[in-house]
């Protein structure tokens, strides 16, 4: 499976995470237009400026994996991320729970996204906005995008992650209906089994058992840049 192909199936299974957890932010964007082609302009519009945040996103995320991947660090990283992906999966598999300290540390952003719905700042920078929201699934694409090897796929790494979530929130913000809710609960359960798949992948990778596709052995030349 390529990189691409991970990133937009975490996407799109994620997405039926953020029909419960974004989607009444995507309803409450306003409606500039009178007809219905505008209305889904609209909303692609607004799906555009998620994905764009996803993309930079991407890009620093590359920077940092660039830093650690030239440090040689390379195989540890991404069997470090594969066992976070494990265990993350585990505490949705068994219903672990964690007491986290929450700090207000968004009280601005949510300020800002709140100031930005009321004054009609436009579709596009309310979806960077919402792009750029705390959320699980983002954090878990990230972990992927560090792992890709260089900046630029990084960056597409995001986008494509940010494509795999555009059909199913497209289709909820349009009042399509397209999945009944125990169409999303089935998925939902199955969530947690992609991200084992891709936690032992990513450990795999890290061991460089020299298995085509799945564990390459690993190269003499460690740079990310050719």
């Amino acid at each position: 499976m390529s990189n691409a192909q991970v990133a937009f199936f975490i996407g799109l299974f994620g997405s039926i995470h953020c029909i419960g957890m974004c989607g009444p932010l995507a309803f409450a964007v306003p409606f500039t237009g009178n007809s219905n082609l505008l209305l889904v302009w609209d909303k692609l519009i607004y799906q555009a400026g998620r994905v764009i945040s996803y993309g930079v996103l991407g890009l620093i995320a590359g920077l940092i994996g660039k830093q650690l991947w030239m440090a040689g660090l390379q195989q540890g990283i991404s069997i470090a991320s594969g066992v976070l992906i494990i265990m993350a999966a585990a505490s949705r598999l068994f219903k672990w729970r964690m007491a986290v300290s929450r700090l207000d540390v968004f009280a601005p952003f949510n300020r800002l996204l709140g100031y930005a719905l009321k004054n009609r700042m436009g579709h596009l920078f309310i979806g960077m906005l919402n792009g750029l929201l705390p959320c699980g699934f983002v954090y878990l694409a990230l972990v992927g995008a560090i792992n890709t090897g260089s900046v630029t796929s990084s960056a597409f790494f995001m986008l494509w992650f940010g494509a795999g979530t555009v059909p199913l929130m497209l289709a909820a913000t349009l009042g399509a209906g397209l999945l009944t809710p125990l169409v999303r609960t089935r998925i939902s359960r199955a969530m947690p089994y992609f991200m084992l798949f891709l936690g032992v992948w990513f450990i795999l990778r890290g061991l460089a058992l020299d298995i085509p596709y799945i564990s390459p052995a690993k190269s003499a030349d460690t740079a990310i840049c050719h």
